[in-house]
């Protein structure tokens, strides 16, 4: 096959437990100042939200045996880590910084059911 094919990221989907909307939806669009996006109607019986900012779009999914992605996680790249970082911190939000990760500057968080978010940005290699 010559034909080069492209790929690229949709969305990212965590789980949530049954009934986490309002408590998702405060931290996803009220702390992090994201969209919901409204659900088809067939999938948004199902419960759940999804929400997104600029090319970031997040799928919340109910889970009946839900628990917490504490490992695994989206990294997601933002233009200002420190706004961010400032921006949870107001909020109450724990914010934990790890240098382990050249060339980005980086800090993991919960969301409110305790799944693990990874904020980064690209260090100015500029000087």
């Amino acid at each position: 096959m010559d034909e080069r094919v492209e790929f690229g990221l949709h969305h990212v989907q965590l789980a949530i437990p049954p009934g986490a909307e309002d408590e998702c939806r405060a931290f996803y669009v009220g702390v992090l100042g994201m969209r919901e996006v409204a659900k088809p109607p067939a999938l948004a019986a199902r419960g759940g939200l999804w929400v997104r900012l600029d090319r970031l779009e997040i799928h919340l999914g109910v889970e009946a045996d839900f628990r917490p992605a504490r490992k695994a996680h989206p990294g997601i790249l933002v233009s200002d880590v420190d706004a961010v970082a400032a921006r949870l911190a107001a909020a109450g939000v724990a914010v934990e910084w790890d240098d382990g990760f050249p060339g980005f500057r980086r800090f993991y968080t919960t969301d409110g059911v305790g799944n693990r978010l990874e904020f980064m940005a690209p260090v100015d290699s500029r000087g």
